[in-house]
């Protein structure tokens, strides 16, 4: 696929913006997931707090007692985790787990109401913790003493249930962004399906099975399909005018013509090399103009909608108008081309490209003339040997140049080059060479098969 692609373009922008939006999403669950896990280990702990809260009692001395503590296993191994201590004044009662250490978490005024609530402090062994401070009063009124529980869970725990939830998220947002993009692809697919219909269609008109694009086209794409239909109807219209103005012009210099090699046999009698001179400039003319009207023919014709026409037919008529002709009833015609063969062009410029060729081999063919195609995977090629004289390296050369090189047979010596001209207009390549009948071989070759 083309880097410069659409549909490339398109995977890989939603392919970005898929792993994006999914980052994003991984992101805030994971915030999400920090607070849920926040909240849920607070409310454990403000349960816990007030657990112990109830428990708490003041002995003789003023220190607090506790008489039964949490039954929870981490609360009497060191450095467990999780952590409870009840402060009253230069009092402290603490858990085992807490070993020789005390919780320290600043001086907290315990009149305010915040006093009570969810602080972060450094546990025994350095790690973090997240503690629930829960103020509390006992004793007989007027005599009241202050006391906070506090309770505290290592942050470890937490990261542990973190990295856990991760390893379960990042497989399947990996998984859902490899969804999301086969998806994707397959939507931006299903949305440039329309392009793809239209070049097929344009395929179609290109090869003259349709000669309008229709309609049934989404919105989004119908004014591109209605622009293309108005270029071609443009270019039909100039292609009859063209072909309207090479008829009229074609018309139009037959009398001129005429009347020079008129002049050129008045003239004989009088001045012979004058004759021979002006007749052969008038044949030269009529040889150039008919060039030029069969260039302005195929230029005419070159739009969008081309034609295709089988060969065999085509081949069989010309050799039948050839057999007609002087010189051609007395040679052996055979026309070996498969039914299947198709011109890239339309029938009357194939026409013109075999009738030249074999008007011309007609002419220099001694006993025998061959037609021969073939079509092949991505190639199709028509060839056409005769057993005449053959054309020397220079002689072809002069083709292209639009030289005349039969000056001892009639006619104005263009036909192999018209050929060539609307051959390569169709998309054809004529080449030409010795061929192992001993003539001349035309080889005519065009894409496809």
């Amino acid at each position: 696929m083309s880097r410069h692609s659409l549909r490339l373009r398109l995977g890989l922008a939603a392919a970005a913006l898929i792993a994006l939006a999914l980052l994003l999403a991984g992101i805030g669950l994971t915030v999400i997931l920090d607070r849920v896990l926040d909240t849920r280990t607070a409310d454990g702990l403000d349960r816990t707090a007030k657990l112990i809260a109830g428990r708490v009692s003041l002995a003789p001395d003023g220190s607090p007692t506790l008489s039964r503590e949490p039954p929870d296993p981490r609360f009497a191994t060191p450095y467990g985790g999780l952590y409870w201590q009840v402060e009253a004044g230069s009092h402290v009662l603490r858990s085992r787990s807490l070993w020789d250490k005390s919780l320290k978490l600043g001086s907290l005024d315990l009149s305010r109401a915040d006093a009570a609530g969810t602080v972060d402090t450094t546990g025994p062994d350095g790690g973090r913790l997240i503690a629930v401070v829960q103020p509390l009063t006992i004793g007989p009124s007027g005599g009241e003493t202050e006391l906070r529980v506090i309770v505290a869970e290592d942050r470890r725990n937490l990261a542990a249930s973190r990295t856990t939830f991760l390893r379960l998220l990042v497989p399947a947002l990996v998984a859902l962004f490899v969804v999301l993009t086969l998806a994707m692809a397959l939507f931006v697919r299903r949305a440039l399906a329309p392009f793809r219909v239209l070049q097929a269609d344009l395929l179609a008109v290109h090869a003259g099975t349709r000669t309008r694009l229709p309609e049934h086209f989404p919105d989004e794409v119908r004014p591109l399909v209605a622009d293309l239909n108005r270029l071609l109807d443009a270019q039909e219209r100039a292609l009859i005018r063209a072909r309207d103005a090479a008829a009229d012009m074609a018309h139009g210099l037959k009398t001129p013509l005429a009347v020079l090699d008129a002049l050129a046999r008045r003239t004989e009698p009088a001045d012979p090399t004058l004759s021979a001179e002006i007749a052969e400039q008038a044949r030269a003319m009529g040889g150039q103009v008919e060039r030029a009207l069969a260039r302005a023919r195929i230029a005419a014709s070159g739009d969008l909608r081309r034609r295709s026409c089988r060969v065999a037919p085509v081949a069989e008529r010309l050799v039948a108008t050839m057999r007609r002709l002087p010189e051609g009833g007395s040679l052996d015609w055979v026309v070996s081309v498969p039914e299947t063969l198709a011109y890239p062009g339309e029938e009357g410029e194939l026409m013109e490209v075999l009738g030249n060729l074999l008007d011309n081999a007609r002419k220099w063919a001694h006993r025998r003339v061959r037609i021969t195609g073939a079509a092949e995977p991505g190639r199709q090629t028509l060839a056409l040997d005769d057993d005449g004289p053959g054309m020397s390296t220079a002689a072809i050369a002069g083709i292209g140049r639009g030289q005349r090189w039969d000056e001892t047979r009639p006619g104005t010596g263009f036909g192999i080059a018209i050929a060539r001209d609307v051959a390569e207009a169709a998309g054809a390549q004529l080449v030409f060479g010795r061929s192992e009948l001993g003539g001349l071989r035309a080889e005519l070759t065009w894409p496809g098969g």
